[in-house]
């Protein structure tokens, strides 16, 4: 990054990617940044990490938690006490859980993002603003090719509110209040089998149950095709557009990150490979016709800009299984 000794926030630092990417920072974690052209890595000064609450110590000087919900415009005053150089704004309140609360959803999926937007408006100098944005902005319905031009038209809340995120993120930037990049992630894997309030956590289960040996009902057919990378993968991309220089984003800010896409019965298959066949023997399907049209319809994707820009993909099936499952075991990654 241009600046030296920077002051860095990352909202949700305790969830699924906010502590793969805290340990990366930290110099703890299997990844490293991307030294990609048109970025800069510089050292940061402190790290402010924000989230409900921490079940892990840091020991670096240079953290400092702030437990409570972004909601909370205390919380959000303690986190931006100090100028920020550059934020990471990870926390949300997950597709299933917004639709059963739309205030909840509503308060901390846009709300708190536009408390953030317009702490960060009164600063002197523009903060980088990394936005994790979604792949439900686009609904349901999608053509045979989705591009740079396709109409994003979400069918749940949470897409609604990030899709107006990216809106306000956009209009801060071009004002020049602050030096925003969207990122829209699709499903990250393997996140750890726990409730989540994610209606696409079956794609998560999948990997554990037959990492473990045991039997599991997929709720989409086996030719359902979905968009999908690792979370290490994730974690490379989300300092890609955080190392990228000021310049390199004027013309464009917004990116669908590159994805594989695969069928649940590549998955089974690549885990197979990789814990013996009969894990096949494992799977039935049980296909959900409302969750498979919102989650496992996923059409080809044009992803020559973004990978252009820098971002990538896990590359193959069986690359994107050994890196879903590094979070067990980190020495399977790839």
């Amino acid at each position: 990054m241009e600046r030296q000794d920077m002051n860095i926030i990352i909202t949700g630092a305790s969830g699924f990617i906010g502590r793969r990417l805290v340990d990366c920072l930290l110099g703890q974690g299997t990844m490293d940044t991307m030294d990609t052209s048109g970025s800069a890595n510089e050292p940061f000064r402190s790290l402010v990490l924000v989230d409900m609450a921490f079940d892990q110590e840091f020991h670096d000087e240079r953290v400092r938690l702030v437990r409570g919900s972004i909601a909370d415009p205390l919380v959000l005053r303690d986190a931006f006490r100090s100028p920020a150089d550059c934020v990471i704004h990870l926390a949300s309140v997950p597709g299933g859980a917004a639709e059963k609360d739309f205030e909840l959803g509503l308060d901390v999926n846009l709300g708190a993002t536009m408390q953030m937007l317009e702490l960060l408006r009164r600063q002197t100098i523009p903060a980088r603003f990394v936005f994790a944005s979604t792949i439900a902005v686009y609904g349901a319905s999608l053509p045979p090719l989705v591009t740079d031009a396709t109409p994003m038209r979400p069918v749940l809340s949470y897409g609604a509110h990030k899709l107006a995120s990216e809106i306000l993120l956009q209009d801060y930037s071009r004002r020049g209040w602050v030096d925003g990049r969207i990122i829209r992630l699709p499903g990250i894997v393997a996140r750890p089998p726990a409730p989540s309030g994610l209606l696409s956590a079956f794609m998560s289960d999948l990997f554990w149950k037959l990492a473990d040996g045991e039997a599991f009902t997929v709720p989409v057919a086996p030719e359902a095709k979905t968009w999908l990378m690792s979370v290490g993968c994730c974690v490379r991309n989300l300092m890609h557009a955080a190392n990228l220089l000021s310049e390199a984003v004027a013309a464009r800010r917004d990116f669908t990150l590159p994805v594989l896409r695969i069928s649940m019965s590549e998955i089974v298959d690549a885990m197979a490979s990789m814990f013996g066949s009969d894990r096949r023997r494992l799977v039935t399907y049980a296909p959900d016709e409302q969750l498979e049209a919102v989650f496992a319809r996923f059409p080809e994707m044009d992803m020559a800009a973004a990978l252009k820009a820098g971002y990538t993909h896990d590359g193959t099936v069986e690359n994107l299984v050994r890196n879903a499952l590094a979070g067990r075991d980190p020495s399977i990654a790839l």
